[in-house]
């Protein structure tokens, strides 16, 4: 599946113009290597990293899809990594 479809269904971007962007941008890695492509071909257990929203999303591709769908079967698409390799935010290392 397309790179710049995948991260539209997944709904981490509105359009698939801003995804787009942002991949020719060259901002987005897939498996850690840089790609500028929008075309290009991912699959399940890709790793994706990329900013949004003033963060750098880390995501393992789960499942793909052939729409966008509610917000529930999106989630399913992936496993966002950051939310294993990350404590919360404000933790005291004494808790």
């Amino acid at each position: 599946m397309r790179l710049d479809k995948w991260l539209v269904q997944a709904r981490f971007f509105k359009t698939r113009g801003l995804a787009c962007e942002l991949v020719e941008s060259g901002r987005v890695r897939v498996n850690g290597q840089r790609t500028a492509k929008p075309a290009y071909a991912i699959g399940a257990g890709d790793v994706l990293t990329f900013p949004q929203g003033g963060r750098i999303r880390l995501v393992r591709v789960l499942g793909l899809t052939i729409r966008r769908g509610p917000a529930s079967e999106a989630a399913s698409l992936y496993l966002d990594l950051d939310a294993v390799q990350t404590p919360q935010t404000g933790a005291s290392p004494l808790d």
